[in-house]
Protein backbone atom coordinates (compact mmCIF):
# COMPACT_ATOMS: atom_id res chain seq x y z
CA UNK A 1 0.00 0.00 0.00
CA UNK A 2 2.26 2.44 1.05
CA UNK A 3 6.49 1.75 1.18
CA UNK A 4 7.64 3.04 4.70
CA UNK A 5 11.09 4.56 5.17
CA UNK A 6 12.95 5.73 8.26
CA UNK A 7 13.74 9.18 9.29
CA UNK A 8 16.55 8.60 11.44
CA UNK A 9 20.42 9.13 11.63
CA UNK A 10 21.32 6.75 14.58
CA UNK A 11 22.32 3.55 12.60
CA UNK A 12 21.32 1.25 15.22
CA UNK A 13 17.35 2.39 15.20
CA UNK A 14 17.90 2.03 11.44
CA UNK A 15 19.01 -1.50 11.50
CA UNK A 16 16.80 -2.57 14.06
CA UNK A 17 13.85 -1.21 12.12
CA UNK A 18 15.47 -2.66 9.08
CA UNK A 19 15.60 -6.52 10.22
CA UNK A 20 11.96 -5.89 10.98
CA UNK A 21 10.85 -5.12 7.33
CA UNK A 22 9.07 -2.53 7.88
CA UNK A 23 11.07 -0.72 5.93
CA UNK A 24 13.33 0.28 2.90
CA UNK A 25 14.81 3.20 2.98
CA UNK A 26 16.09 6.40 4.94
CA UNK A 27 16.13 9.64 5.15
CA UNK A 28 18.75 12.42 6.79
CA UNK A 29 18.24 15.73 7.27
CA UNK A 30 21.26 18.56 8.67
CA UNK A 31 20.07 17.96 11.91
CA UNK A 32 20.61 14.21 12.04
CA UNK A 33 23.88 14.62 10.46
CA UNK A 34 24.90 17.52 13.21
CA UNK A 35 23.96 15.42 15.99
CA UNK A 36 26.15 12.33 14.55
CA UNK A 37 29.26 14.89 13.90
CA UNK A 38 28.65 15.62 17.42
CA UNK A 39 27.50 12.79 19.59
CA UNK A 40 31.33 12.06 20.73
CA UNK A 41 29.84 8.18 20.03
CA UNK A 42 32.88 6.55 18.54
CA UNK A 43 31.03 5.36 15.93
CA UNK A 44 30.36 8.76 14.69
CA UNK A 45 33.83 10.09 15.93
CA UNK A 46 35.56 7.76 13.59
CA UNK A 47 32.96 9.17 10.24
CA UNK A 48 34.31 12.57 11.44
CA UNK A 49 37.69 12.12 11.73
CA UNK A 50 38.22 10.02 8.48
CA UNK A 51 35.62 12.95 6.81
CA UNK A 52 38.37 15.61 8.20
CA UNK A 53 41.57 14.16 7.23
CA UNK A 54 39.93 13.34 3.36
CA UNK A 55 39.33 17.38 2.99
CA UNK A 56 42.48 18.14 4.64
CA UNK A 57 44.09 15.98 1.90
CA UNK A 58 42.30 17.40 -0.71
CA UNK A 59 41.96 20.96 -0.19
CA UNK A 60 45.01 23.80 0.18
CA UNK A 61 42.71 25.78 1.91
CA UNK A 62 41.09 25.52 5.61
CA UNK A 63 38.46 27.57 4.45
CA UNK A 64 37.56 24.74 1.32
CA UNK A 65 37.95 21.85 3.68
CA UNK A 66 35.13 22.66 6.18
CA UNK A 67 32.28 22.38 3.79
CA UNK A 68 34.01 19.50 2.26
CA UNK A 69 34.72 17.34 5.15
CA UNK A 70 30.85 18.31 5.82
CA UNK A 71 30.18 16.68 3.04
CA UNK A 72 32.09 13.93 3.62
CA UNK A 73 30.77 13.18 7.20
CA UNK A 74 26.85 12.99 5.72
CA UNK A 75 28.89 10.28 2.58
CA UNK A 76 30.19 8.57 5.60
CA UNK A 77 27.01 8.65 7.24
CA UNK A 78 24.82 7.64 4.29
CA UNK A 79 26.90 4.47 3.84
CA UNK A 80 26.80 3.08 6.71
CA UNK A 81 22.85 3.50 6.30
CA UNK A 82 23.41 1.74 2.72
CA UNK A 83 24.88 -1.21 4.47
CA UNK A 84 21.47 -1.57 6.67
CA UNK A 85 18.93 -0.61 4.45
CA UNK A 86 18.13 -2.04 0.71
CA UNK A 87 16.29 1.25 -0.84
CA UNK A 88 17.30 4.98 -0.80
CA UNK A 89 18.93 6.76 1.22
CA UNK A 90 18.85 10.83 0.82
CA UNK A 91 21.54 13.12 1.60
CA UNK A 92 21.13 16.89 1.62
CA UNK A 93 23.03 19.61 -0.03
CA UNK A 94 23.88 22.87 2.00
CA UNK A 95 21.08 24.22 3.13
CA UNK A 96 22.86 27.61 2.67
CA UNK A 97 22.82 26.90 -0.80
CA UNK A 98 19.18 26.80 -1.45
CA UNK A 99 18.88 30.29 -3.39
CA UNK A 100 21.89 29.33 -5.58
CA UNK A 101 21.16 26.42 -8.55
CA UNK A 102 24.57 26.47 -9.74
CA UNK A 103 25.88 26.34 -6.35
CA UNK A 104 23.72 23.18 -5.67
CA UNK A 105 24.77 21.50 -8.60
CA UNK A 106 27.99 21.65 -7.83
CA UNK A 107 27.52 20.30 -4.90
CA UNK A 108 25.10 17.26 -5.36
CA UNK A 109 27.72 16.36 -8.42
CA UNK A 110 30.70 16.36 -5.65
CA UNK A 111 28.44 14.34 -3.16
CA UNK A 112 27.94 11.65 -5.75
CA UNK A 113 31.48 11.46 -6.96
CA UNK A 114 31.99 11.05 -3.18
CA UNK A 115 30.15 8.30 -2.86
CA UNK A 116 30.89 6.53 -6.09
CA UNK A 117 34.52 6.08 -4.95
CA UNK A 118 32.77 4.36 -1.60
CA UNK A 119 31.13 2.35 -4.30
CA UNK A 120 27.76 3.60 -3.51
CA UNK A 121 25.86 3.79 -7.13
CA UNK A 122 23.90 6.67 -7.58
CA UNK A 123 20.76 5.40 -8.02
CA UNK A 124 21.12 4.28 -4.35
CA UNK A 125 21.01 8.00 -3.40
CA UNK A 126 18.50 11.42 -3.24
CA UNK A 127 20.57 14.41 -3.39
CA UNK A 128 17.87 16.31 -0.90
CA UNK A 129 17.24 19.76 -1.86
CA UNK A 130 15.22 22.76 -0.19
CA UNK A 131 12.01 23.48 -2.73
CA UNK A 132 12.87 26.83 -3.60
CA UNK A 133 12.81 27.65 -7.30
CA UNK A 134 16.51 27.54 -7.31
CA UNK A 135 16.26 24.36 -5.85
CA UNK A 136 14.01 22.83 -8.20
CA UNK A 137 16.02 24.07 -10.87
CA UNK A 138 18.99 22.28 -9.52
CA UNK A 139 17.27 19.39 -9.50
CA UNK A 140 16.00 19.60 -12.99
CA UNK A 141 19.39 19.58 -14.12
CA UNK A 142 20.46 17.08 -11.87
CA UNK A 143 17.67 14.88 -13.36
CA UNK A 144 18.58 15.14 -16.30
CA UNK A 145 22.24 13.61 -15.63
CA UNK A 146 20.74 10.48 -14.21
CA UNK A 147 21.25 12.33 -10.30
CA UNK A 148 17.69 11.52 -8.68
CA UNK A 149 16.95 14.00 -6.16
CA UNK A 150 14.42 14.66 -3.01
CA UNK A 151 12.79 18.30 -3.06
CA UNK A 152 12.44 18.74 0.98
CA UNK A 153 10.67 21.56 2.55
CA UNK A 154 7.74 21.19 0.99
CA UNK A 155 4.42 22.91 2.25
CA UNK A 156 2.41 24.75 -1.07
CA UNK A 157 0.66 22.99 -3.71
CA UNK A 158 2.88 25.10 -6.27
CA UNK A 159 6.31 23.61 -4.99
CA UNK A 160 4.97 19.78 -5.41
CA UNK A 161 3.50 20.81 -8.65
CA UNK A 162 6.90 22.50 -9.96
CA UNK A 163 8.74 19.92 -8.61
CA UNK A 164 6.81 17.48 -10.42
CA UNK A 165 7.27 19.60 -13.35
CA UNK A 166 10.06 19.79 -13.63
CA UNK A 167 11.37 16.33 -13.28
CA UNK A 168 11.78 15.97 -9.40
CA UNK A 169 11.87 11.73 -8.22
CA UNK A 170 10.46 12.81 -4.77
CA UNK A 171 9.19 15.51 -2.34
CA UNK A 172 8.65 15.30 1.13
CA UNK A 173 5.66 17.60 2.26
CA UNK A 174 5.26 18.18 5.71
CA UNK A 175 2.08 17.81 6.91
CA UNK A 176 2.69 18.27 10.56
CA UNK A 177 4.75 21.42 9.88
CA UNK A 178 1.50 22.62 8.13
CA UNK A 179 -1.15 21.83 10.51
CA UNK A 180 1.32 23.76 12.96
CA UNK A 181 1.39 26.95 11.16
CA UNK A 182 -2.81 26.97 10.69
CA UNK A 183 -3.03 26.39 14.38
CA UNK A 184 -0.69 29.24 15.16
CA UNK A 185 -2.13 31.59 12.36
CA UNK A 186 -5.87 30.93 13.72
CA UNK A 187 -5.18 30.69 16.86
CA UNK A 188 -7.04 27.53 17.24
CA UNK A 189 -6.06 24.83 20.23
CA UNK A 190 -8.93 22.93 20.07
CA UNK A 191 -8.07 19.34 18.21
CA UNK A 192 -9.68 18.30 13.85
CA UNK A 193 -10.98 15.73 12.47
CA UNK A 194 -7.63 14.04 10.50
CA UNK A 195 -9.67 14.43 7.27
CA UNK A 196 -10.01 18.32 7.83
CA UNK A 197 -6.09 18.84 9.17
CA UNK A 198 -4.92 21.63 6.71
CA UNK A 199 -1.40 18.87 6.12
CA UNK A 200 -3.37 16.06 5.75
CA UNK A 201 -5.92 18.03 2.99
CA UNK A 202 -2.52 19.55 1.23
CA UNK A 203 -1.05 16.11 0.69
CA UNK A 204 -3.74 14.44 -0.93
CA UNK A 205 -4.28 17.09 -2.89
CA UNK A 206 -0.69 17.24 -4.00
CA UNK A 207 -1.30 13.27 -4.65
CA UNK A 208 -4.14 13.77 -6.72
CA UNK A 209 -2.84 16.44 -8.75
CA UNK A 210 0.29 13.69 -9.80
CA UNK A 211 -1.99 11.05 -9.90
CA UNK A 212 -4.62 12.86 -12.53
CA UNK A 213 -1.92 14.30 -14.55
CA UNK A 214 0.25 12.28 -15.28
CA UNK A 215 3.33 12.27 -12.85
CA UNK A 216 3.53 9.04 -11.66
CA UNK A 217 7.08 9.14 -11.74
CA UNK A 218 7.47 11.63 -8.97
CA UNK A 219 7.15 10.16 -5.75
CA UNK A 220 5.07 11.84 -3.16
CA UNK A 221 6.82 11.33 0.78
CA UNK A 222 5.10 13.17 3.37
CA UNK A 223 7.25 13.46 6.51
CA UNK A 224 7.03 15.45 9.63
CA UNK A 225 3.91 14.66 11.53
CA UNK A 226 1.30 15.83 14.20
CA UNK A 227 -1.76 15.00 16.21
CA UNK A 228 -4.69 16.14 14.27
CA UNK A 229 -6.81 15.81 17.61
CA UNK A 230 -3.90 15.93 20.26
CA UNK A 231 -2.16 13.72 22.05
CA UNK A 232 -2.63 10.37 22.24
CA UNK A 233 -4.16 10.29 18.70
CA UNK A 234 -0.25 10.73 17.36
CA UNK A 235 -1.03 8.30 14.23
CA UNK A 236 -3.56 10.66 12.98
CA UNK A 237 -2.37 11.81 10.16
CA UNK A 238 -0.41 8.84 8.76
CA UNK A 239 -3.43 6.95 8.84
CA UNK A 240 -5.29 9.61 6.70
CA UNK A 241 -2.51 9.32 4.45
CA UNK A 242 -2.76 5.21 4.07
CA UNK A 243 -1.91 4.60 0.48
CA UNK A 244 0.29 7.70 -0.35
CA UNK A 245 3.40 6.59 -2.48
CA UNK A 246 5.83 6.74 0.52
CA UNK A 247 6.07 7.85 4.37
CA UNK A 248 8.96 8.44 5.82
CA UNK A 249 8.41 8.08 9.72
CA UNK A 250 10.94 8.40 13.18
CA UNK A 251 11.09 5.63 14.96
CA UNK A 252 8.70 6.17 18.09
CA UNK A 253 5.50 6.78 15.58
CA UNK A 254 7.02 3.80 13.47
CA UNK A 255 6.85 1.77 17.33
CA UNK A 256 3.26 3.09 17.14
CA UNK A 257 2.18 1.90 14.34
CA UNK A 258 3.90 -1.28 14.75
CA UNK A 259 1.91 -1.54 17.78
CA UNK A 260 -1.47 -0.46 16.89
CA UNK A 261 -4.08 -3.01 16.54
CA UNK A 262 -6.90 -1.17 14.82
CA UNK A 263 -7.89 -1.69 11.02
CA UNK A 264 -5.83 0.19 8.66
CA UNK A 265 -7.70 1.17 6.12
CA UNK A 266 -6.68 2.64 2.57
CA UNK A 267 -7.26 6.52 2.12
CA UNK A 268 -5.48 7.46 -0.77
CA UNK A 269 -5.73 5.53 -4.38
CA UNK A 270 -4.83 5.85 -7.57
CA UNK A 271 -8.49 5.36 -9.07
CA UNK A 272 -9.67 7.86 -6.91
CA UNK A 273 -7.19 10.41 -6.96
CA UNK A 274 -7.72 10.15 -10.78
CA UNK A 275 -11.41 11.65 -10.51
CA UNK A 276 -10.52 14.27 -8.04
CA UNK A 277 -10.76 16.59 -10.87
CA UNK A 278 -7.50 18.82 -9.77
CA UNK A 279 -7.03 21.65 -12.37
CA UNK A 280 -3.72 21.67 -14.51
CA UNK A 281 -1.57 24.36 -13.34
CA UNK A 282 0.99 26.67 -15.53
CA UNK A 283 0.30 24.59 -18.60
CA UNK A 284 1.69 21.52 -17.56
CA UNK A 285 4.99 23.67 -17.08
CA UNK A 286 4.72 26.77 -14.48
CA UNK A 287 7.28 29.19 -15.15
CA UNK A 288 9.20 31.49 -12.17
CA UNK A 289 7.21 34.14 -11.86
CA UNK A 290 3.62 32.78 -11.39
CA UNK A 291 6.09 30.58 -8.91
CA UNK A 292 7.08 32.99 -7.05
CA UNK A 293 3.69 35.00 -7.15
CA UNK A 294 1.68 31.65 -6.26
CA UNK A 295 4.04 30.75 -3.38
CA UNK A 296 3.86 34.23 -1.89
CA UNK A 297 0.21 34.12 -2.19
CA UNK A 298 0.38 30.71 0.47
CA UNK A 299 0.83 32.27 4.16
CA UNK A 300 2.05 28.75 5.43
CA UNK A 301 4.57 27.81 2.20
CA UNK A 302 6.44 30.72 2.31
CA UNK A 303 6.39 30.74 6.13
CA UNK A 304 7.68 27.44 7.16
CA UNK A 305 10.10 27.31 3.90
CA UNK A 306 11.77 30.42 5.21
CA UNK A 307 11.64 28.71 8.86
CA UNK A 308 12.66 25.59 7.79
CA UNK A 309 15.83 26.77 5.55
CA UNK A 310 16.93 28.87 8.76
CA UNK A 311 16.63 25.99 11.28
CA UNK A 312 18.47 23.37 9.02
CA UNK A 313 21.31 26.26 8.37
CA UNK A 314 21.37 27.00 12.38
CA UNK A 315 22.31 23.03 12.39
CA UNK A 316 24.38 23.30 9.38
CA UNK A 317 26.49 26.18 11.50
CA UNK A 318 26.83 24.51 14.64
CA UNK A 319 28.02 20.87 12.86
CA UNK A 320 30.59 23.49 10.68
CA UNK A 321 31.81 25.25 13.91
CA UNK A 322 33.20 21.47 14.98
CA UNK A 323 34.06 20.53 11.90
CA UNK A 324 36.54 23.66 11.65
CA UNK A 325 37.83 23.05 14.75
CA UNK A 326 38.79 19.57 13.81
CA UNK A 327 40.34 20.48 10.51
CA UNK A 328 42.70 23.48 12.38
CA UNK A 329 44.19 20.75 15.37
CA UNK A 330 44.47 18.24 12.41
CA UNK A 331 46.48 20.80 10.24
CA UNK A 332 48.92 20.97 13.34
CA UNK A 333 49.43 17.93 13.98
CA UNK A 334 50.33 17.37 10.69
Amino acid sequence: MTTLSIDSGDLNVISDYAETGLITDATTNPLFVSQAGLSGDPVYASMVDEAVQFAVGQCEDQVDAVPLAIDALAVNLGEAISKIVPGYISTEVDPRLSFDTEASVERARRIIQMYAAKGVSKDRVLIKLAATWEGIMAAKILEEEGITCNLTLIFSHIQAVACAQYGARLISPFPGRILDWYKKTLDRSEPVNPEDDEGVVAVKKMYCYYKIWGHENTICMPASWRPSRGSGYELDEIRELAGVDRMTIPAPLLEKLASCEEPLPQKLNVEDAKKSGEPLIGNGRIGEKEFRYLMNMDGAGNDKVAEGIRAFIGETEKLELAITEKVQAFVKIS
